[in-house]
Parts: C-alpha cells; structure tokens; sequence
C-alpha cells in the first residue's frame, strides 16, 4: 500500500508540491464533458500526470458526492428512461480507462449528497464539518423523493450488474464510497443502504467479482458505528476479502449521527491500528486523506492535506517495519 490523493490541483506547481511531499500516486480527472473522455483523451491527461512524476491510480466516475439534482447521470440514481443509456457511457468510460492505463475507477451511488450540520471549532480554531441528528431538519424533504430500502438496492443491482463484467473483463477495479454519513431511515426520503456496515457487506458480495469492492472510508465506517473503536474489526472483515480498492484515510470524534470530522491523530479511532489491519490482511492500493478540517491562512486544503500526507506516510512506515 501506499501514499496517493484526490485533493484537485489548482494549477501546476500542485502536482510538484505534491511529489515534493512523498505522493506519487493520484486519483485525478480530465477537463472537459466527461463524455468526451475517449483512450487518447485519458491518455493525454495520464502522460501529463507522469510528467510530474506521478502515477493517474484512479478516475472518479460521474457518479459523485452530490445529491441527485445536481448528479451528471440522474437517470442511473433515480432509474429513470435514461438509466441504460447513461449506463453504457459508463462501461465505454471504464473501458476507455483500460486502454489508457488507468486502473482503477471510484464513484459514489448517493441521492442525497453529503448532510452536515453546521461546522463546529477544532484544534487550535481550525474549523471541522459535523452531523448532529438533534440539530438537522429532521423532517427537510429531500431531491430524490421516497426512495425505500428495497428500491435502493434494486437500483444498485442494477448498475452492478451491467458494470462489473465489463470492469472485470477490463481488470479495472470498481471503488464505491459508503454513503456519508448514516442517517435515520427515511431521512429526506430516503433509506440510504450503504450506511450501515451490514449493508456495505451486502453491497461487495452482490455481483462478486475480484474488481467490484469499497472505496473504504474510514471516517465513513466510523460514523455509522456506536462504538468507532472497533473500526478495525470491520477493516479486518473486509481486508481479508480482498474488497477494499482505496482507502480514505480521516477521523471523526463522536459516533454514530453525531460526530465531527477531526485529523487522524485526534479522533475516535486508532488510526495507526487501522493501517496495522490493512497491512495484516495485504492491502495494496492507495492511502489518501479525505476530508481536512479548514484552517487559518492561505492555501489552508492544501496546508492540511500536507499534515495527512506526512501522517499517513508515518504509519506506513511504521507498520512495514
């Protein structure tokens, strides 16, 4: 395993930056109508990535964080008449980042977004995300309308089962985000499934395949728990599997609907027993940050992302040793 981000690049000297701090890996995406991303156009984009002495891992899918009435493929989120056709954009996609070299893929199936409550004070004034259930609109309608449970998963077996043949018959491994963070079910509307951990184990052994697995949030898993201690239990149960195709490496101190996004060396979790479990169990993908807290000062995503490089970068060393 190693050391990689997501974090966007402003301009160049970001991609040296981050070289110049141990990162020589990256998930990054293309300018441009993701439609418009055929082999030669990834291919462009990769060889200027290894101009920084960089390595393009991974590729977002169209299929990201934010809710449903904002999402580039609704029709896949919200089955509607134009699901299968999004759907075969989506297996030329991932079959044009085969050909190009790129070997990995991530996406989220969310309809609701990302909910937070307002952002609360960390360490030293840096501000942090939160989710307090006791402060949400608990009754605030969501863009997706009534989605229950047994609707959600049929929209994701549906998705699964034209994409992951098509990844597997590629080698290109399929990384799906957990929906963050859990939430009562029913709240704005919907029932999200990948919000516990019984669904996410659901989740990897519906269309099984060695491609098709988790973009393994560790934050995520720990605000769905009650007990985010016992977090490595869960990497473990996962790692042995072989379902873990990335991991976002970030903390949280509080638990299950109420809790805020803190650095990995002050939170809930054991982060350095977290990356003992993914050694253990033979992980060899990508470390990356996630989410930061915001701080003080100019370029303060970067500045914060740089303290997670430097402490992911420890603990990798420290578990090989």
């Amino acid at each position: 395993m190693y050391l990689g981000t997501q974090l966007p690049a402003r301009h160049d000297d970001d991609y040296r930056v981050m070289k110049q701090l141990g990162v020589d890996n990256i998930c990054a995406d293309p300018d441009g109508d993701w439609r418009s991303w055929d082999r030669a156009h990834l291919e462009r984009f990769r060889e200027r990535i290894e101009g920084f002495g960089l390595t393009l891992d991974m590729l977002q899918l169209p299929l990201g964080s934010v809710p449903v009435d904002r999402a580039q493929c609704p029709g896949i989120l919200l089955a509607g008449r134009d699901r299968d056709r999004e759907i075969d954009d989506i297996c030329a996609l991932i079959e044009a980042c085969a050909d190009a070299g790129i070997p990995s893929v991530k996406y989220n199936f969310n309809l609701i977004g990302i909910p937070r409550t307002p952002m609360e004070p960390g360490r030293g004034g840096s501000m942090n995300e939160a989710f307090r259930w006791d402060l949400a609109d608990q009754d605030e309608p969501g863009p997706a309308g009534i989605v229950d449970e047994d609707e959600n998963w049929d929209r994701i077996d549906h998705f699964l089962g034209r994409i992951v043949p098509v990844a597997e018959a590629r080698n290109v491994r399929l990384a799906c985000h957990p929906h963050d963070p859990a939430t009562p079910p029913g709240y704005k509307g919907v029932t999200r499934v990948l919000g516990t951990v019984d669904g996410m184990k659901r989740f990897v052994q519906m269309h099984e395949s060695p491609v098709h697995g988790l973009n393994f949030c560790v934050g995520t898993v720990g605000e769905m728990m009650e007990e985010p201690s016992q977090v490595g239990e869960v990497v473990q149960w996962f790692g042995e599997r072989g379902k873990i195709m990335n991991i976002h490496f970030r903390n949280i101190l509080g638990k299950r609907y109420s809790f805020r996004e803190v650095f990995p060396d002050e939170g809930s979790m054991d982060m350095i027993e977290v990356m003992e479990v993914l050694h253990r169990t033979g992980y060899r993908y990508m470390v990356m940050p996630d989410h930061a807290p915001t701080l003080s000062g100019e370029n303060e995503r970067g500045v914060a992302f740089a303290f997670c490089y430097g402490y992911i970068a420890a603990a990798l060393q420290m578990v090989r040793r």
